[in-house]
């Protein structure tokens, strides 16, 4: 099978080399899934370029581990062999999941992953939008409704709106009739426009924390800024979350959390993500038409390492999908 294996941090373009491998065989509580389809994620331009190097504690301080040698994170395929002990899925099932809890490894033409990795696919629900779902979907669920506990008609501030969580973000707060500001650049501006955003705002040109306009609840796919400045644009009782970002503002973030409690009725929050949780959700809002999924591509298999630079670069509108059929 192809697979893009990589042994070493660098420029995605230059460290991530396409290989012939064997075929994996599945394990007893695995199934072996002929992949169709794969997205990127931050993990993939981490693994690839060791960046930020905070993450090399997790990912191999000098190189990146052995098991992340095949990067990928999300998958949408068949299933062609199932271990002993599976019980969830049989031959021929169409799958999709976010297996970052289980492993890595779906840049490649096949991938043997723990069944409780993946949810049977909707018959309605191509592979390219199956991948597309998982990661972006869960956060942007669990970070809005279930952390946010988001209101009917709030303001709210996607920090990031331009890519696969902003694209899901923005749907969701829409099912609660939302106001939604969106915070991005460049060409990712006329489409976040496109997709419904309220109001967009290019950050290379305006800095959302000094304005006078305050948000009942904030999203945040960047977190780069220090706490005190989102504080200022949130409302007496707003909620400011964080799926992420840079390592030294997330650790201010929860330093400062317990003292905040103390001295206002602001909160901020950092998701903690729980994978494929709400998928069923997702599965019924794509099924009723509620949302639909923002693709970047979807772009060849061959383009894999092209296409985490541009995730790095922050030039893809929603999420970059990889066919690999």
């Amino acid at each position: 099978m192809k697979a893009y294996h990589i042994n070493t941090y660098g420029v995605p373009e230059k460290v991530l080399h396409l290989v012939e491998l064997k075929q994996p065989e599945p394990k007893e509580n695995e199934v072996k899934i002929k992949v169709y389809a794969t997205s990127i994620n931050d993990y993939d331009w981490c693994i690839s370029t060791g960046k930020p190097f905070s993450y090399r504690f997790i990912f191999g301080i000098f190189r990146p581990k052995k098991k992340l040698a095949i990067p990928g994170m999300e998958v949408a395929g068949i299933i062609e062999q199932v271990g002993s002990n599976v019980t969830k899925f049989d031959i021929g099932d169409a799958v999709y999941g976010d297996i970052s809890e289980f492993g890595f490894g779906s840049f490649a033409e096949f991938l043997c992953i723990d069944e409780k990795a993946l949810t049977r696919k909707p018959d309605n629900m191509s592979f390219e939008e199956a991948t597309s779902l998982p990661h972006a979907a869960m956060l942007a669920v669990q970070g809005l409704q279930e952390i946010g506990q988001m209101k009917e008609g709030q303001a709210i501030l996607i920090n990031g709106g331009g890519g696969g969580v902003g694209a899901l973000g923005l749907q969701i707060a829409k099912l609660y009739k939302a106001s939604v500001t969106g915070v991005d650049t460049g060409e990712k501006l006329e489409t976040m426009i496109s997709l419904g955003f309220d109001q967009v705002i290019d950050y290379k040109k305006e800095d959302f924390t000094q304005s006078t306009q305050q948000y009942d609840l904030i999203l945040d796919c960047k977190t780069n800024r220090a706490i005190r400045k989102y504080l200022k644009v949130l409302k007496p009782k707003g909620k400011y979350v964080s799926i992420g970002g840079k390592t030294g503002k997330l650790m201010q973030m929860l330093y400062l959390s317990p003292i905040l409690k103390l001295l206002s009725k602001k909160r901020v929050h950092l998701v903690m993500l729980k994978t494929n949780k709400n998928l069923d959700y997702i599965n019924q809002l794509y099924d009723d038409q509620k949302i639909r999924c923002v693709i970047d591509g979807p772009y060849p298999f061959e383009k894999i390492p092209w296409a985490i630079q541009r995730f790095g670069d922050g030039l893809h509108h929603g999420k970059i999908v990889i066919s690999v059929k």
